[in-house]
């Protein structure tokens, strides 16, 4: 689960930009084919076929979608979201994935949690094609390395139909967040959709992808 911790300093480099479209242009993919699509479609198929016994490759399971969310509501004071906090996490989304995230508002009111319908709560983007490709690269290649005392993810959250969901603590292992910027430290949830798949299917091809489950025997 993603977990939201204490504010971070303040940055001393002056007004911090918002999610402009000068900050999503920044933040987009780079030109040219993703690198992991290009092992996918060259390899990860092949080995597919050879494991399973798929040829078909219209029946292959394919990764059509990574949705990023960030709860906000646990930060609610009175009816709004603390702006340095809003902000914080809108900049951190439109950095990692390229696009303007969309804010949720609550469909009803919790007492228990302080939220009332209406109030925005989260926020959310989904990413597919080309920058699906991309943030994926940078998540196995550069943000996993840097969380501290890392010994793999859990290999244990699929669903039925083969998605997979992880989370991070904290923004600042994504290389593109300098967190001497940020003024609020939080977490974020990591949801991986698949077609075509299974537990077994999806495991296979993010292991062929390079990325870093946990080693069977490990806790």
């Amino acid at each position: 689960m993603a977990k939201d911790t204490k504010p971070a300093g303040k940055s001393g480099t002056g007004k911090k930009k918002g999610h402009s479209e000068e900050a999503v242009a920044a933040a987009s993919a780079p030109a040219g084919k993703p690198r992991l699509q290009t092992m996918y479609e060259s390899k990860v198929r092949e080995a597919v076929t050879e494991k399973f016994g798929i040829k078909n490759p219209m029946a292959m399971p394919r990764l059509d979608k990574i949705t990023i969310n960030v709860n906000m509501g646990r930060h609610i004071e009175g009816t709004k979201i603390p702006p340095h906090i809003r902000q914080t996490v809108l900049d951190t989304i439109v950095a990692i994935s390229g696009q303007k995230p969309v804010v949720l508002k609550a469909k009803k009111s919790v007492s228990n949690f302080k939220v009332r319908e209406g109030v925005e709560t989260a926020a959310m983007v989904t990413i597919r094609r080309d920058r699906m490709w991309h943030f994926l690269d940078r998540l196995i290649n550069l943000a996993t390395p840097r969380i501290k005392d890392f010994r793999g993810l859990n290999d244990k959250a699929f669903d039925k139909q083969g998605n997979y969901a992880m989370g991070l603590t904290e923004q600042g292992v994504f290389p593109e967040i300098n967190m001497a910027d940020v003024q609020f430290t939080h977490g974020m949830n990591i949801n991986f959709s698949f077609r075509n798949s299974s537990p077994e299917l999806s495991r296979f091809v993010l292991e062929q992808l390079g990325m870093p489950f946990k080693k069977a025997g490990e806790n």
